[in-house]
């Protein structure tokens, strides 16, 4: 039994005993002792005043001294405004410690039989990855792990959107003006330079809409659709995407590619598969740098037709309707989610109907008890439609959704564009991290007395600490600004900071092998000071807070441990000699 249950075990005797009174184990309120007041957990004596018809002071006395006398571990107690403070024994302590020294599993927990798939990342093939994939892909990657730790089996996911107009986009440009440009005759990196076409397509666009705009027929459409006092700037600023679908060339020609693209033509899915093909070795490239890796991969090009026999059940059982048009809903007003369409009166799949028969799928291939699904917060209706769905439609795992939703992601210099080529590459900013490692690491002439080769090793391992860290500790709610010069500063809440505090407990480590410390002799040491005490309470939490991490969904809690574990060892190497 952990001490904690054993504190709340033994407070549910004392009010039985002082009292005369029955509360649960569950129900007895015990957090660890705030910093400015002395002791290691605190026991809240409020609850108990009707049945002792006594002030929380009291109570705190009273359970106090019977919980020091029956509870060999609790050394010592004090009452602080009707909060119970318990003091843990310094025996206990340093048993803790040589319990655990050593074991390498300290804080997993034991395996819970469930299976929990987690999707993240899910690029499109039109571009590389950028900044807002990298918080994508740490958070999902970061959640994996924090669930394996919990004890669960975890099946890694994405879903890679290779079809659609926006491929075409590129498809098209390249075709016609990529002079057959590759990633072996250029030097350039597939997913960077399929890119490359996609933003030459909107440059192109750009040019032809500007042109017709300056043409009468445009005028005659201004005359005809424009609203009043509305000035042909701002009528054509909104008019764009119209003009896409009705009157450009490019446009047509794009269009006309994704119809032969969905009929089959061999030539149009030869250049498709080679360009994909291009962007999939980047992507691995990129994936690699980050240390992430998928146990399963799925393409939107062989999901975009499943869910239609689910919305058949669905009409079947009630669950969808049926308008006169042939298109097919489901009333989820009863939710507080409107109407929504889950098949176009042409029989044609919306989003939400292949994200259904992909949920299905993989359940069907995987068993999974719940499935995580990390996307930015611009998704949170679509989330809530699919779930909701889902649980009319019976489907097994649907209780155990949970849509990991996250802010965007900005840099200082403001918002990112991907048709303008104004988004941060995720390579580009690997490599700006890294710089800014490498021009902090020589600022400081650390590493100069180790070969090249090691400094570079070095200063990559300390660059993507600093980027995966300064993403990770923010909640993913809230929208975030990443700085690259301030992720590599060794005095604030950052991955160098916290690497720091792993290099020097290595050093004492190397220390005491090489001094042949006899880790036996050192179990009759009782004398904490009060930074040890400290340390190895944080410690003592460590397995609370995975759990707490997983249940959330939430890496930030275990990224602000690290630093407050971290900040508390720096402060503990300071003050006491080794």
């Amino acid at each position: 039994m952990s001490i904690v249950a054993k504190i709340q075990e033994s407070v549910v005797k004392a009010v039985d005993a002082l009292y005369g009174a029955s509360v649960s184990a569950e129900s007895v309120t015990l957090t660890p002792t705030r910093k400015e007041f002395e002791g290691d957990y605190t026991v809240v004596v409020f609850p108990y005043t009707k049945a002792a018809k006594k002030g929380p002071a009291v109570i705190g006395e009273e359970m106090g001294a019977y919980l020091e006398k029956h509870v060999p571990e609790i050394s010592a107690f004090n009452v602080i405004q009707g909060f119970l403070n318990l003091s843990l024994s310094a025996d206990y302590w340093t048993g803790f410690l040589q319990d655990n020294m050593g074991n390498d599993a300290y804080g997993f927990h034991g395996k819970t039989g469930k299976k929990i798939m987690v999707e993240f990342s899910s690029p499109n093939t039109n571009k590389p990855l950028h900044l807002g994939h990298i918080r994508n892909i740490l958070l999902g990657w970061s959640c994996s792990q924090i669930l394996e730790a919990a004890g669960h089996d975890v099946i890694k996911v994405q879903i890679i959107n290779d079809r659609g107009i926006a491929i075409c986009k590129s498809m098209l440009a390249w075709q016609k003006f990529g002079e057959g440009k590759t990633p072996e005759n250029s030097g350039e990196k597939g997913d960077h330079l399929v890119g490359d076409f996609y933003v030459e397509f909107e440059k192109r666009f750009q040019e032809e809409y500007k042109a017709w705009q300056a043409t009468s027929e445009a005028n005659a459409v201004y005359e005809a659709q424009k609203k009043e006092d509305q000035d042909q700037e701002e009528f054509f600023k909104k008019y764009k995407q119209k003009y896409f679908n009705e009157y450009s060339k490019l446009g047509a020609e794009a269009r006309d590619m994704l119809l032969e693209w969905e009929a089959g033509k061999k030539e149009v899915v030869d250049l498709w598969k080679q360009m994909n093909g291009w962007v999939y070795e980047g992507f691995d490239e990129t994936y690699e740098k980050l240390g992430v890796s998928f146990d399963q991969l799925y393409y939107e090009s062989e999901t975009y037709l499943l869910g239609k026999e689910m919305v058949e059940k669905g009409l079947q059982t009630g669950t969808f309707y049926q308008k006169e048009d042939s298109s097919v809903w489901c009333d989820l007003t009863d939710a507080k989610l409107d109407q929504k369409i889950v098949l176009r009166s042409d029989g044609t799949s919306v989003y939400i109907t292949q994200d259904i028969g992909t949920a299905h799928k993989r359940y069907e291939e995987y068993g999974a008890d719940g499935m995580v699904y990390v996307v930015a917060d611009e998704q949170n209706y679509h989330f809530q439609v699919l779930f909701e769905i889902l649980k009319r439609l019976d489907e097994p795992y649907a209780d155990n959704l949970h849509h990991l939703s996250y802010g965007m992601v900005d840099l200082p210099t403001g918002k990112m564009k991907s048709r303008e080529g104004t988004v941060v590459d995720a390579d580009d900013l690997i490599a700006e991290v890294v710089a800014e490692a490498k021009k902090a690491a020589s600022e400081r002439g650390e590493i100069v007395e180790i070969s090249q080769a090691e400094q570079e090793e070095n200063i990559f391992k300390i660059g993507m600490a600093a980027l995966k860290y300064y993403i990770i500790k923010v909640s993913p709610k809230k929208r975030m600004t990443f700085n690259p010069a301030e992720s590599v500063d060794l005095q604030g809440q950052t991955g160098p900071y916290v690497q720091n505090a792993y290099v020097r407990i290595k050093s004492v480590l190397r220390k005491a092998l090489a001094d042949q410390v006899d880790w036996a002799q050192q179990k009759g040491y009782n004398d904490l000071k009060p930074g040890e005490k400290e340390l190895l309470s944080q410690l003592f939490q460590y397995p609370d807070t995975i759990k707490e991490a997983a249940d959330n969904y939430d890496p930030s809690t275990i990224a602000n441990y690290a630093y407050s574990l971290a900040k508390e060892y720096h402060k503990f190497y300071h003050d006491h000699s080794i």
